[in-house]
């Protein structure tokens, strides 16, 4: 017989399994692995959504055949707005916020109906139509918003209604007309966003200098604002009958301030505010 003493058992039981430990971790180091795991999914982060631009339609007043208001020194309202309303665009579309049309880009001429007709069809989220005045008194200066109303504010926001729709319908004749009108825009709430964006010029236009005629947001019956969807104002920078105001609407710097604060008040509307400097 064989005889194990039971101190070399423990020796080789050991030994044996030291052998087997250092096998097992020489495979693992190895890289080889059994039954490895499959690698997790990827976690897809979601995209953030980016809002989409603005659509802001602006409406240089008169064109072509239609020269608007006349300075003291032959400065035609059609010159000034259309150059008011490029530097706009150009300040508006610069963020990639907006995108801006206009309903005219040149010298020609639009009728009213056509005007509103451009920013339904493209489904505009704003419409403002820019002018400048004129006014028997050689002193009267300064800017104002109109918003569309059934009856006008006063005599003289009539009266300017009443020029700036030419040969177009009287809307301030046909108040019934105009009634049903504000109605429908009532229900839509366009009659308050239109209030909403012409205080927001008031205040931007005071807060970057620019002078205004006193009880600054009027109402009158124009025909250019009566798009039931688009809240939409009209905006007069100053008389051209005034010499002050006739210079500074030609001085290409305050054509620009003019632009940077009405951009200010489009971005105050969308709740985008940006801070305005003195004009």
């Amino acid at each position: 017989m064989i005889y194990i003493r039971r101190r070399d058992l423990i020796v080789a039981s050991l030994a044996l399994g030291a052998t087997v430990l250092g096998a097992s971790a020489a495979f693992a180091r190895s890289g080889k692995t059994s039954a490895k795991p499959p690698p997790a999914p990827a976690i897809k982060k979601p995209k953030k959504a980016v809002p989409k631009p603005k659509l802001i339609v602006l409406d240089p007043g008169h064109g072509g055949k239609d020269p608007g208001a006349l300075g003291l020194r032959g400065t035609e309202e059609k010159q000034v707005v259309i150059k008011v309303a490029r530097d706009l665009q150009q300040q508006l579309q610069a963020g990639g916020r907006y995108r801006v049309l206009l309903t005219r880009n040149g010298d020609t001429f639009i009728p009213l109906r056509e005007r509103v007709a451009r920013a339904e069809e493209a489904k505009a989220d704003l419409f403002l139509s820019i002018h400048a005045d004129s006014h028997p008194d050689a002193d009267v200066r300064g800017a104002s918003v109109y918003t569309l109303s059934e009856e006008g504010s006063d005599r003289e926001a009539d009266a300017l209604a009443a020029r700036e729709n030419g040969a177009g319908v009287q809307l301030s004749r046909h108040s019934d007309v105009v009634a049903k009108m504000l109605v429908t825009m009532s229900q839509r709430g366009t009659v308050n966003d239109s209030r909403r964006f012409a205080d927001t010029i008031v205040q931007t236009f005071g807060r970057s200098g620019v002078r205004l005629l006193p009880r600054s947001h009027r109402e009158a019956g124009f025909a250019v604002l009566t798009s039931p969807d688009i809240p939409a104002a009209l905006v007069e920078l100053g008389y051209l009958s005034n010499r002050y105001d006739e210079k500074l609407l030609t001085v290409p710097q305050h054509q620009a301030a003019l632009g940077r604060a009405l951009r200010a008040s489009v971005d105050a509307y969308f709740g985008t505010g940006t801070a305005t400097r003195k004009a």
